[in-house]
């Protein structure tokens, strides 16, 4: 039973997983894609509105799991870089 649940599960994990490396950039939800919202004159024909303050006007979004994947990898590359030192003068184990 709990096999039945676990598998769909993981595939549906892992499909997101190559959208978010395919593609990390998601359409703004909030503008549709625009970059603007989209304000209608009395006429009926689309104007541009202000600019999306979510996508600030490009109209693409970094998806949820893009983020976390950059912000992990961030942590690592922090955690592990070498700090060179400013010093000229090499150390005794140089």
């Amino acid at each position: 039973m709990l096999a039945d649940s676990f598998f769909p599960l993981i595939a549906a994990l892992a499909g997101y997983t190559l959208l978010c490396i395919v593609q990390p950039f998601g359409t703004c939800r909030r503008c549709d894609g625009f970059g603007h919202r989209v304000r209608y004159r009395r006429n009926g024909k689309p104007k541009a509105g202000k600019v999306c303050r979510r996508c600030h006007g490009h109209g693409k979004r970094l998806r949820l799991g893009r983020r976390l994947h950059n912000h992990t990898r961030r942590i690592h590359t922090d955690g592990t870089r070498t700090h060179t030192t400013s010093r000229k003068e090499t150390l005794p184990w140089q």
